[in-house]
């Protein structure tokens, strides 16, 4: 996944997990929410919970995991966005961060990419 359009790469990861996440019953709320704090690439709502999904794209997991690339600071940033997120559109929903496993070893060539959800993750 090296070169090319990474953000169009990134948006293929973004939506393959979007379908994933609904197609287990999750709702998606809202795609790439930004603000001046940072970003969420998916927040979602799975029965009484409001989940900020961080979303991690890989071809494999050779190096490591492709949720050990969710680094503290960028936990923090998403912290810190969801609270926005949370002054923008308040809800009465528990909230919760989930990581969710994207490997695509031919990029948006993949037929049918691995998908790893990983609830409460940070």
């Amino acid at each position: 996944m090296r070169g090319g359009d990474r953000s169009g790469l990134g948006r293929w990861g973004e939506d393959q997990a979007a379908r994933y996440l609904q197609a287990r019953g999750c709702t998606i709320l809202a795609a790439r929410f930004r603000c001046r704090e940072g970003e969420i690439d998916l927040v979602a709502r799975e029965g009484d919970f409001l989940c900020f999904v961080e979303v991690k794209l890989r071809r494999n997991a050779r190096l490591a995991q492709a949720r050990e690339f969710v680094t503290p600071a960028k936990q923090q940033k998403v912290r810190t966005a969801a609270m926005q997120y949370l002054i923008e559109y308040p809800s009465p929903l528990q909230p919760r961060f989930d990581v969710v496993e994207v490997y695509a070893p031919y990029g948006e060539a993949t037929k049918k990419p691995v998908i790893r959800h990983w609830k409460n993750a940070f």
